[in-house]
């Protein structure tokens, strides 16, 4: 942060800082289910993402815990402006993990 009282406060970040704070953000939803969902597919695949899909990543971040989860999980239609590639990622994500983890894994 500059001492400039006049400073830009949004001027860009790097895209390493930027994925740090992506990956805070993944951690940190505030509703644990969803947290272990994104959090667990940051710490795989944010690296690995364009820069339209961590924008992509942080529109669903910066969306409503519940809803995000309820697209993630099937329960809830998800709308057009939020579905794409990253959502898709994170349902198969979703699902690969359930296979991995679950019974007998």
């Amino acid at each position: 942060m500059s001492d400039d009282p006049f400073a830009d406060p949004n001027t860009p970040i790097s895209d390493d800082d930027r994925r740090k704070r992506l990956m805070f953000r993944a951690w940190r939803r505030g509703f644990k289910e969803a947290d272990l969902i994104m959090g667990r597919f940051a710490e795989a695949r944010l690296n690995d993402l364009s820069a339209d899909e961590l924008d992509a990543f942080e529109r669903l971040l910066d969306a409503p815990d519940t809803e995000v989860y309820a697209w993630i999980t099937g329960r809830a239609e998800t709308p057009a402006n939020f579905d794409g590639p990253v959502l898709d990622a994170l349902k198969n994500f979703r699902h690969e993990a359930i296979v991995s983890d679950g019974p007998g894994a």
